[in-house]
């Protein structure tokens, strides 16, 4: 009964305080990827991804029935920093559903910008630099004028009327409103006595006063923490501080004698838990938790870190086979706008437990298929007709000269058939990711390292029909010390048994620092005599590693790669099976460089067929 009363008053009041239109609210899961077109489309930064803002303290004046209620004490406010553009995970400020998605793009349009402005000295409260970009963003694409008025007018009308405030916190307000209005009218916020709460936040502004997402923390060594990470679009983002470990171990826990137990007691079952099993609350309680405390490891602590992540590493008796030393590659740093000589190392392998195996039987029919249809690629040998010299008499031509000379013309001497062979100039790289992701189940039958073996399987089949030379290698890596280059197929090899045995041995595992697998395969592809050189990237997902690599610094150094790929002539295309690839992908090889798919069991009969057309 008591919880029955206590739901009643919870709806009642938080109805009554008027805090939002729930009805009305749209989530940004559901204009996530349009809302990054938009965005990337009016020129903003097209390295930022678009994801969910933490729900920050507000601190500001509220009306006392929102006290009472408890509505409004936590706030999401659009941000951006040099990886992110963060957006409220939903908004329900209007009781329109138009208005809250309009609401959406104009966040967009104003972060887009930004990048065009430099920030103005001594504005901490980021109204001046939030006035230029909405002045900067009308007259760039007028036809947003319509929706800010729309926005604005809306959002005043809810916003708490200045006549409600105490006299010191009038001219604030009248201030805001004002800047609102009429973008670039004010220049700064009028004084206020001490301990006068802070303004309300403003939604149609981007938040300048607080830190920009989810901390990134991260060890000494550079080693990752346990950040906030989340997917493009998610609904939950929690905010991060590092702190120092608790050296205390037992806690509040009371030492006792196990003499003083009863000797008797009744045998209990009962499901106590331990420190393994997980907590079926946690998630609720990190979502009520403001920010996330990240222990720094004890510095007695640390080698057992490592051991953890230095588990994934086979023995020496075990591992591939390294072929040479090591090849030190660059890669880009994008924050310095520098390329980093030698800061890679790249070290190619061949697999230990490869012996010589023949295509396997489930795959022998989609393979004779395949042939079929790629032999009709493969060049036939024609004959020329009139010219000036060959193997055998052009009759047809023969018989036009008689007549243009009985005629009184003088025909041209080309009277004789060649016979022409003509072949295809290409050559293709395929790179295949296997870190440790390719791991994962796409059905009951087959994870993504199957279908990516299968794939190659056919691929190859394929194009011994067409004469064109190809190449196998895959890639994954443990931090720049360690790039492993797994050379399946030389260029100058034959697709035989053998290198069906190493197709058929790769293993996953580790990470994806893919701009030094790309910055290799283009090597090994630049140097092929061919008049077009194709590299083909097979993934499942974005570059990562563990240090550095898995943020922007990763996506920046892969784009620079294929960049580089580029300036030697090669075509690079990514073809992939990771559904939020659409996000990150234009940036990194361009609209029509690269493909998803929806079904990652298609892979092994799509990567042929998209083979076919690259080479049309």
């Amino acid at each position: 009964m008591e919880e029955w009363v206590g739901q009643l008053w919870h709806r009642w009041i938080t109805r009554a305080a008027g805090d939002g239109h729930p009805a009305a609210a749209v989530a940004l899961r559901d204009v996530a990827r349009p809302l990054a077109i938009y965005f990337r489309a009016l020129g903003g930064d097209p390295g930022l991804r678009v994801a969910a803002a933490t729900a920050d303290r507000n601190d500001g004046r509220r009306r006392w029935l929102a006290r009472v209620a408890g509505s409004g004490e936590r706030v999401s406010l659009a941000r951006r920093d040099s990886e992110t553009l963060r957006l409220p995970p939903s908004i329900d400020a209007f009781p329109d559903p138009a208005l809250n998605r309009d609401l959406y793009y104009w966040l967009a349009a104003l972060s887009a910008s930004l990048d065009a402005l430099d920030p103005p000295a001594d504005d901490p409260d980021g109204i001046r630099r939030n006035q230029q970009a909405t002045c900067l963003a009308l007259a760039r694409w007028p036809g947003l004028n319509g929706r800010y008025r729309r926005l604005v007018e809306a959002y005043l009308a809810a916003r708490r009327l200045p006549t409600g405030l105490p006299e010191p916190e009038i001219a604030r307000e009248n201030a805001l409103r004002q800047a609102l209005t009429a973008p670039g009218s004010v220049d700064r916020l009028p004084p206020v006595p001490p301990g006068t709460p802070p303004v309300q936040p403003v939604l149609l502004w981007l938040h300048a006063g607080a830190l920009s997402g989810p901390a990134e923390a991260r060890n000494g060594d550079g080693e990752a923490g346990v950040g906030g990470a989340q997917q493009d679009g998610g609904d939950q983002a929690h905010r991060a501080e590092r702190v120092e470990a608790s050296r205390e171990k037992n806690g509040l826990l009371m030492y006792f004698r196990a003499e003083s137990l009863l000797s008797i007691a009744e045998f209990l079952r009962i499901n106590r838990s331990t420190d393994d099993d997980p907590d079926p609350q946690a998630a609720d309680a990190a979502r009520d938790l403001e920010q996330l405390a990240l222990a720094t490891p004890d510095a007695g602590e640390r080698v057992a870190s490592r051991v953890r992540f230095d588990l994934d590493l086979p023995s020496a008796a075990e591992d591939d086979l390294p072929l040479g030393p090591g090849l030190p590659l660059p890669e880009w740093d994008y924050r310095k706008g520098v390329l980093i000589e030698d800061h890679v190392r790249l070290q190619e392998l061949e697999s230990r437990h490869a012996v010589p195996q023949p295509l396997p039987d489930r795959l022998r029919f989609t393979a004779r298929r395949l042939h079929q249809q790629f032999a009709a690629l493969q060049p036939a040998r024609r004959w020329l007709k009139g010219q000036p010299d060959g193997s055998e008499i052009d009759l047809d031509a023969v018989v036009r000269a008689a007549t243009d000379r009985a005629c009184g013309r003088h025909p041209e001497e080309q009277l004789h058939l060649a016979l022409e062979r003509r072949e295809r100039d290409l050559a293709c790289l395929v790179l295949a990711d296997l870190s440790l992701s390719t791991d994962a189940w796409v059905s009951s039958e087959a994870r993504v390292i199957d279908v990516i073996r299968d794939a190659l399987l056919l691929f190859g089949e394929a194009l011994k029909s067409t004469g064109d030379r190809f190449a196998f290698c895959g890639f994954s890596s443990v931090r720049r010390q360690q790039v492993r280059f797994h050379r399946l197929k030389d260029f100058g090899e034959a697709f035989d048994d053998r290198v069906r045995g190493r197709v058929q041995a790769i293993r996953p595992g580790y990470y994806t620092r893919m701009g030094a697998a790309i910055r290799r395969a283009g090597q090994l592809l630049a140097a092929e005599p061919a008049g077009r050189r194709i590299l083909i990237l097979l993934s499942d997902g974005k570059p990562n590693d563990l240090d550095l690599y898995d943020s922007r610094y990763g996506i920046e150094d892969t784009r620079a790669a294929v960049h580089e790929a580029r300036r030697l002539g090669l075509v690079p295309f990514c073809l992939t099976v990771d559904r939020e690839g659409g996000g990150y992908l234009p940036h990194l090889f361009g609209q029509s460089g690269y493909a998803v798919l929806r079904r990652p069991e298609e892979l092994p009969t799509r990567l042929p067929a998209l083979y076919a057309q690259l080479t049309r």
